[in-house]
């Protein structure tokens, strides 16, 4: 029996405290970064490979209702001095319109720094972040070796735009692909670029994005960490200590048998389906 498997039965049939001890455990067992080159398959296999992955994941996705709980927090030293949080469920109309039906957003007590729209759409687009066939020629992608991460053996890559388009959002950093499934379970980077004008300086935290398997096929994302400093040459605050949390929850594919609610009205859905659990923050941390 795989490793995969195994943790699946341990979160169904072991008491919780047993089971985040060893998700604990497990988040340590990051292997060693080996240059060995791909066996049985080409690099550029791989990339073709998983970003027509990506675009099947992408276009999954879009038939999914999950919610997502946003948190950006500022900090000085160890003491939260500021707090921006929003929790969303996206769900679809009818007609399979994309809808975000906020449920919680209390007033926000950031005062180091303010969302922007670019900040509200990264979180959105690009913390999630997805290379599908489509993207792959925006980018340049760079085979570094295998490593392992947690239960899954991967192959590790490098990305980076090949040019900015003026109003245009890119992520850069480093991936990893299942070397089983071809699927990406893991990006850690950051978005960019960040924008230095004399009146407006825009910077965006590193962060690091987890997915977890829903359904038994797709990799989708679970939980997202930034926490770094934004180094501001201008301004009341030039270095910002920054912490941002955003889980993905309860995913579920979208069908037209039950109903949920948005804004007072009942939009059609399928039933639920028995699912992994999304990884414990802690294991994450």
């Amino acid at each position: 029996m795989n490793s995969r498997v195994i943790m699946r039965f341990m979160r169904i049939l072991l008491p919780p405290v047993f089971v985040l001890a060893c998700l604990c455990s497990a988040s340590a067992q990051e292997g060693q970064l080996s240059t060995e080159q791909p066996k049985g398959v080409t690099v550029q296999q791989i990339i073709e490979k998983f970003a027509a992955k990506e675009k099947e994941f992408k276009q999954a996705r879009d038939q999914y209702t999950f919610r997502q709980d946003v948190r950006v927090q500022t900090l000085d030293g160890d003491t939260i001095n500021g707090e921006y949080r929003e929790v969303f469920d996206v769900t679809y109309d009818n007609q399979g319109h994309h809808l975000e039906n906020v449920t919680y957003a209390p007033q926000s007590t950031l005062t180091e720094v303010s969302m922007s729209p670019e900040d509200l759409h990264d979180l959105r687009h690009l913390l999630p972040f997805v290379l599908t066939s489509d993207e792959i020629s925006e980018y340049d992608i760079l085979y570094i070796g295998q490593q392992q991460e947690d239960e899954l053996h991967c192959y590790v890559f490098d990305i980076a735009p090949k040019t900015i388009e003026k109003n245009k959002r890119y992520f850069q950093g480093r991936i990893w692909v299942d070397d089983h499934d071809l699927q990406v379970v893991k990006t850690s980077g950051k978005t960019v670029p960040d924008i230095r004008k004399k009146n407006n300086e825009n910077l965006f935290p590193k962060f690091t994005t987890w997915r977890e398997q829903i359904d038994g096929q797709y990799w989708f994302p679970a939980y997202t960490k930034a926490d770094d400093t934004l180094h501001f040459r201008t301004g009341s605050y030039q270095d910002v200590h920054i912490r941002e949390i955003i889980k993905y929850t309860d995913y579920k594919r979208f069908g037209s048998k039950v109903t949920v609610t948005y804004q007072g009205q009942e939009i059609e859905k399928a039933p639920p389906k028995p699912d992994q659990k999304p990884p414990d923050e802690q294991r994450l941390r």
